[in-house]
């Protein structure tokens, strides 16, 4: 498994925790948005700074993606 994919684990279930849900849930949400490869991808910038901008980088992608089109 790569350290990239470790991390990516890793920062599914610690953004599973942030949001108060389950790993499943957030993955599904994720998928759904159409984020998981996004967030997969961010590995260089992620790993490096606070896991709490990955944070505030994916809800704001997750608040994008419900977004109702104008």
């Amino acid at each position: 498994m790569s350290k990239e994919f470790r991390f990516f684990v890793y920062l599914l279930e610690r953004f599973a925790a942030h949001r108060g849900e389950s790993a499943a849930d957030t993955f599904d949400r994720l998928e759904a948005a159409g984020l998981l490869d996004y967030a997969e991808n961010m590995y260089e910038l992620y790993h490096v700074e606070s896991i709490e901008n990955a944070f505030e980088d994916l809800d704001r992608r997750l608040a994008l993606a419900a977004a109702p089109a104008t």
